[in-house]
C-alpha cells in the first residue's frame, strides 16, 4: 500500500527500511535513569518521655495564651513607600511614621481597620481591607530621620529657606509620601491550632510571625528600641555604665511559642548595648579615656561617630553624622550653598565665612570651646553641612554593635545578673507594664494572656559517680567535687620541661617548688625543670611576635634538645598580646605542649586547677565516669561509639569581614567518652554551616575534618571503626535544623563512604542551644533549680523531640538551661538512656571539678576555636574596605587558612 504524504498531498513511494541502529559488534550502553532525589530528613518526633530522677515542681517564664478566634484570617499586604517623584524610600525608621499617618488620615477608606506593620515591606490585618490595591498620599509635618534632612542648613528655623529650597531637588528632603498597599496572601489562624498539634506549615510559621509583629509594633508605639523580639524603653533606670561611653540597657524579650501545653508568651529579661546619650564631647572623652577635648584622637572619633544620630540646639532638629570636618571650626569654611545667604551689601561676590563666624556672628550662638575642634558633618560628601561640636547631643537608645572589651564584657555580666526571685519580679512587672490586654489587634485575634508563670514538672537526675586515682570513688555534691587528698585517675609524667617567664615581678623559684609539691600530691610524676628562662627586661616593649621569637632563641640556646612541655608565665592577664603568637609557635611550628598562666594568683588552688589542664594536655585524665571505667554506659559501651562536638564561631557583629572558625571535637580511645581531639578550620564570614567536614581534593584524597577524626578514632580505639556516631551541634537556630540534617550530616556520611564504601554507621544528631529565653524557677525558694534538673513536658515542642537540662549549679544569677533538640536517632535510645548520657557528658570536662552547663564536647569545640583564632591576627577591613561580607569585585574573597597543628600535638587536648 502506498504511504500517504503527511501533508495529505497524495500517494508517495514506500520508504526504504531504516538502517541498523548500531553496528553488530557494539554492545548498547544502558542509559542511567536520572537519580531520584532522596527525601529530605526532617527533625524526628518525640518517642517517649523520661521517667528517671526525683520529681520537682517548677515555674517557667512562659505565660499561657488562650485563643478564641481560631476561625479568623490574617491578610498579608505588601507595602511600597515612594517619594512624590516615584523613587523608593530607603530611609529606615520613616515607615512606621508614614503608616501611622495613613491610618490616621484614611481610617474610613480602610474601614477603620487596625494593622500590624513590620516596619519594612509587610502589613497584616485581621479580616480584609476594602480593596486589594490601595494607594494613599500623606504629608509628614516633620521627618526626624536624618536621611530626610541631612542637607538642610541648620538655620534658626530648622528648615530650609527659599534659596536652599530651590537647590534641594533630592528625594530625601521630600515630606510627601506615596504609600502603595497590595494584597499578597491569606493566613488562616487555624494554622496556629495545627502547629499546636505538631503539624508545622509555612502558614503556621507566618501566623506566629504576625503575632510577634503585633508585639513589636506595640513596643514601637511606646517608643522602645526594637532588637528583633527584644524591646528597650528609654528609661535611665534601665541603663548601667560599662565604661568607654557604652551603656548596658536592660529591656525584655517577648515572643509567642507553640508548646506541648498550648500557645504561650515567653517573656525574659534582655540586655543590649547602647551609646551614652548626651553631649557628643562627653561621649568622646569617655570613649577614649581622654583628659579633655584637646587630647582626643580625631581619626578614632570619626570612626565611632559615623552614622550616629544627634539633636542640634537650639532647633532640636535631628541629623545623622556622616563625618567630621578636616579643619577646626575657626578655620573650616562653611558649606558652599550657605554662602548665597550671606552676600555683602552692594557686592555680588559671596562672603567667605568660617563655620565659627557663621554661628557666632550670624546666628548669635555663643560657642565656648568648639572653635579649636573639628565640626560635625551632617551633610553629604559633596555637600557637607557643618555644625559646631558643642551644639550636638547624642540621641538616646542608639545601639553599640562593636565588640566589647574584656573589661566591658565582665562589667556587663556582673551588672546584668539577677537572682531567680529578682528576675521573676522583673518579668511579672514587664508583663504588667506592657499592657497587652489593651492591644486592639491581640483582642481582635481573641488572644488573652495569663499573668501567672506556667507550672511544670521537672526531674532531678542523680549525679553520675566518678572514679579517681587508686580506684577511689568520688561523689559530686551540688554539681561540684574536689580533689583534696585524692590522686588523678590517670596522671601524666611532666618531663623534659622548662619554665618561661615574661613577667619580671614573678618569683620563679617559689613557683617551681609549689608546682612540684601540688603535682606530687595529685600523683603526677614531675622532674625538676631543665631551665627557668627569664625574658630580657629590654624586650618587654617589643612587639609580641618579636618577644616570642626572642624567647625561642633563648630556649634553643639553653636546652639540650626540644622540650616536651613549656610552662609560660604571661606578662599580664591571660588574654594579653603574647598569648596567640606563643601558642602558635609551640603548637603549629614545634609541636610542644604548653600551658600559660597569669602571674597574679600563685596559690595552691590555682596551681591544682592548672595541673588539671596540664595533665589533660599531656595525655592524662583527671577523673572518669564510673560507668566509663567499668565500662557500662547504656548503648555506648556495647558498640564502638564516637562522640562529636561541632561549633562555628563568628566575628563580633561589627566585624563583617573576619573569617568564621569551624571546630569539630571528636572522642577517642573508645570505650572512653572523656578523651577528645579537635580539628579547626576557617570558612567564609558569618557562614554557619561547616563546609570542610568532607573535602575531596582528588579520587584518593579527602582533606576534610571528618577523615582526620575517623582515622584517629580507628587507631586509638584498637582498630575499630565507629558503628555509632553521636553528633552534638551547637549554635544553630530552629530554621537551620534541616541544613544540619541534610547538608552537614550528608558530608559526614560522604567522609565515611570515602574511607569504606560498605560502611554504614548509625547516627544520632542533637542540637544544643543556650541562646534561648526559657528559664525555670523554684516556686518556694530563692535558689536556682538543682543541678541535674531536666524538663521534657509542658514547654517543649508540641511534636519534636526536645528537652531542657540544667546540669550545672547556678551559683550567680539565674541558671540558663541548655535546650537539647534530638533531630535524628538511628540507634534507638530509650529517652532515659539518652538523657542520662547527655547529663553524664556534663561531668567529663577535664578543666574543672564542676558539672558544666552544656556537654563537654561542645565546650571543647568553643575552646579549640577560640584558642586557634588567636594564632592569626585577622584584620577587619569593614571600616576601610568597600567590600562587605568578604566580597570583592572579582567575587568571594579567599579565606585565609589557619595553620595546622604539628603532628606531635594534633591529637592532644591542646584546648584544655
Amino acid at each position: 500500500m502506498d504511504s500517504v504524504d503527511p501533508d495529505g498531498s497524495g500517494p508517495q513511494e514506500a520508504l526504504p527500511p531504516p538502517p541498523p541502529v548500531l553496528p553488530p559488534d557494539v554492545v548498547p550502553v544502558k542509559l542511567e535513569e536520572p537519580a531520584k532525589k532522596k527525601p529530605a530528613r526532617l527533625p524526628m518526633a518525640r518517642r517517649g518521655m523520661g521517667s528517671k530522677g526525683q520529681k520537682i515542681q517548677l515555674l517557667t517564664n512562659h505565660f499561657k495564651v488562650n485563643v478564641t478566634n481560631m476561625e479568623g484570617q490574617f491578610y498579608h499586604y505588601s507595602v511600597a513607600l515612594l517619594y512624590e517623584d516615584g523613587r523608593p524610600v530607603e530611609a529606615k525608621g520613616v515607615g512606621r511614621k508614614v503608616l501611622d499617618k495613613v491610618q490616621q488620615t484614611y481610617s474610613s477608606e480602610l474601614s477603620g481597620k487596625e494593622f500590624a506593620y513590620d516596619g519594612e515591606k509587610s502589613l497584616f490585618t485581621i479580616g480584609q481591607l476594602p480593596l486589594n490595591k490601595h494607594e494613599f498620599t500623606v504629608v509628614l509635618e516633620e521627618v526626624t530621620s536624618s536621611r530626610n534632612n541631612g542637607n538642610v542648613s541648620p538655620d534658626a528655623g530648622g528648615s530650609p529657606n527659599d534659596t536652599d529650597r530651590k537647590r534641594m531637588r533630592r528625594p530625601y528632603n521630600s515630606k510627601t509620601f506615596i504609600v502603595q498597599i497590595n494584597f499578597a496572601a491569606k493566613i488562616p489562624m487555624q494554622a496556629i491550632a495545627s502547629a499546636l498539634k505538631g503539624v508545622e506549615t509555612e502558614s503556621s510559621q507566618e501566623a506566629l510571625r504576625v503575632l510577634d509583629i503585633i508585639l513589636r509594633q506595640h513596643a514601637a508605639k511606646q517608643g522602645c528600641l526594637l532588637v528583633r523580639q527584644s524591646f528597650f524603653h528609654n528609661d535611665p533606670k534601665n541603663f548601667v555604665e560599662l565604661g568607654n561611653g557604652v551603656l548596658g540597657c536592660r529591656g525584655f524579650h517577648s515572643s509567642f511559642r507553640t508548646t506541648q501545653g498550648g500557645l504561650s508568651l515567653n517573656i525574659d529579661v534582655s540586655t543590649t548595648m547602647i551609646i551614652q546619650p548626651g553631649p557628643v564631647i562627653d561621649f568622646l572623652i569617655n570613649n577614649q579615656g581622654a583628659r579633655d577635648p584637646f587630647s582626643l584622637d580625631w581619626a578614632k572619633a570619626k570612626r565611632v561617630l559615623k552614622n550616629l544620630r544627634v539633636k542640634v540646639s537650639p532647633t532640636n532638629q535631628e541629623y545623622k553624622i556622616t563625618g567630621l570636618s578636616d579643619q577646626n571650626c575657626k578655620d573650616q569654611l562653611y558649606a558652599f550653598h550657605i554662602r548665597f545667604q550671606l552676600k555683602q551689601k552692594g557686592d555680588a561676590e559671596p562672603l567667605e565665612i568660617t563655620v565659627y563666624d557663621y554661628f557666632v556672628n550670624h546666628r548669635n550662638i555663643e560657642l565656648r570651646y568648639s572653635g579649636d575642634l573639628p565640626c560635625i558633618n551632617v551633610g553629604k560628601p559633596k555637600r557637607p553641612t557643618y555644625i559646631p561640636l558643642e551644639l550636638c547631643t547624642l540621641v538616646s537608645l542608639q545601639r553599640y554593635t562593636k565588640a566589647l572589651t574584656s573589661f566591658q564584657r565582665s562589667s556587663l555580666v556582673e551588672k546584668s545578673r539577677q537572682k531567680p526571685q529578682e528576675r521573676m519580679a522583673v518579668l511579672a512587672h514587664s508583663l504588667k507594664t506592657s499592657r497587652y490586654d489593651e492591644e486592639p489587634l491581640l483582642r481582635a485575634c481573641g488572644l488573652s494572656i495569663s499573668n501567672g508563670f506556667t507550672q511544670v514538672e521537672g526531674r532531678v537526675l542523680p549525679a553520675p559517680k566518678l572514679k579517681v586515682g587508686n580506684g577511689d570513688d568520688l561523689f559530686a555534691r551540688n554539681g561540684r567535687w574536689n580533689f583534696n587528698n585524692k590522686k588523678l585517675v590517670q596522671p601524666c609524667k611532666i618531663e623534659r620541661w622548662a619554665l618561661v617567664n615574661f613577667n619580671a615581678r614573678s618569683d620563679m623559684r617559689r613557683l617551681v617548688n609549689d608546682l612540684m609539691r601540688c603535682a606530687e600530691a595529685k600523683g603526677i610524676a614531675i622532674e625538676d625543670p631543665h631551665a627557668v628562662i627569664e625574658e630580657d627586661r629590654q624586650m618587654s616593649r617589643a612587639p609580641p611576635i618579636v618577644r616570642v621569637e626572642k624567647m625561642f632563641e633563648e630556649i634553643q640556646s639553653k636546652l639540650p634538645g626540644a622540650p616536651k612541655f613549656l610552662l609560660c608565665v604571661l606578662p599580664e592577664r591571660k588574654n594579653c598580646a603574647v598569648y596567640g603568637p606563643w601558642k602558635r609557635k609551640n603548637l603549629a611550628e614545634f609541636g610542644i605542649v604548653t600551658q600559660c598562666m597569669a602571674p597574679q594568683k600563685m596559690n595552691d588552688q590555682y596551681l591544682t586547677n592548672l595541673l588539671l589542664k596540664i595533665n589533660a594536655k599531656l595525655g592524662g585524665l583527671n577523673s572518669l565516669l564510673s560507668v566509663e571505667h567499668s565500662p557500662s554506659i547504656p548503648v555506648v559501651s556495647k558498640a564502638p561509639t564516637m562522640i562529636l562536638g561541632m561549633d562555628v564561631s563568628h566575628g563580633s557583629p561589627g566585624q563583617s569581614d573576619i573569617p568564621s572558625i569551624a571546630a569539630v571535637v571528636s572522642s577517642r580511645h573508645w570505650p572512653l567518652i572523656s578523651r577528645y581531639r579537635a580539628s579547626v578550620r576557617t570558612q567564609s564570614p558569618k557562614v554557619e554551616m561547616i563546609d570542610s567536614l568532607y573535602k575531596r581534593v582528588s579520587d584518593t584524597e579527602d582533606d576534610g575534618i571528618m577523615r582526620e577524626a575517623l582515622l584517629d578514632f580507628y587507631v586509638s580505639s584498637g582498630k575499630r571503626k565507629p558503628e555509632q556516631i553521636i553528633i552534638f551541634r551547637d549554635g544553630v537556630s530552629e530554621s537551620q535544623f534541616n541544613q544540619v540534617l541534610n547538608i552537614e550530616l550528608d558530608q559526614i556520611i560522604e567522609a565515611c563512604k570515602f574511607l569504606d564504601e560498605k560502611w554504614n554507621p548509625k547516627f544520632v544528631v542533637i542540637v544544643a542551644q543556650k541562646n534561648h529565653h526559657t528559664k525555670f524557677f523554684q516556686p518556694n525558694g530563692p535558689d536556682n533549680v538543682p543541678p541535674g534538673t531536666i524538663i521534657d513536658n509542658k514547654v517543649g515542642h508540641p511534636k519534636n523531640y526536645d528537652f531542657y537540662l540544667c546540669a550545672h549549679a547556678g551559683m550567680i544569677g539565674t541558671t540558663r538551661p541548655t535546650h537539647y533538640h534530638v533531630l535524628l536517632d538511628q540507634v534507638g535510645f530509650q529517652a532515659d538512656d539518652l538523657q542520662e548520657l547527655v547529663h553524664s557528658l556534663s561531668y567529663v570536662y577535664q578543666r574543672s571539678s564542676t558539672a558544666i552547663s552544656v556537654v563537654a564536647p561542645v565546650c571543647y569545640a568553643h575552646l579549640a576555636a577560640t584558642q586557634m583564632s588567636t594564632f592569626m591576627k585577622f584584620e577587619d577591613t569593614s571600616e576601610t574596605s568597600s567590600s562587605r561580607g568578604g566580597m570583592t569585585a572579582a567575587g568571594p574573597a579567599p579565606v585565609p587558612a589557619l595553620p595546622r597543628l604539628e603532628e606531635k600535638v594534633a591529637n592532644s587536648m591542646f584546648f584544655c
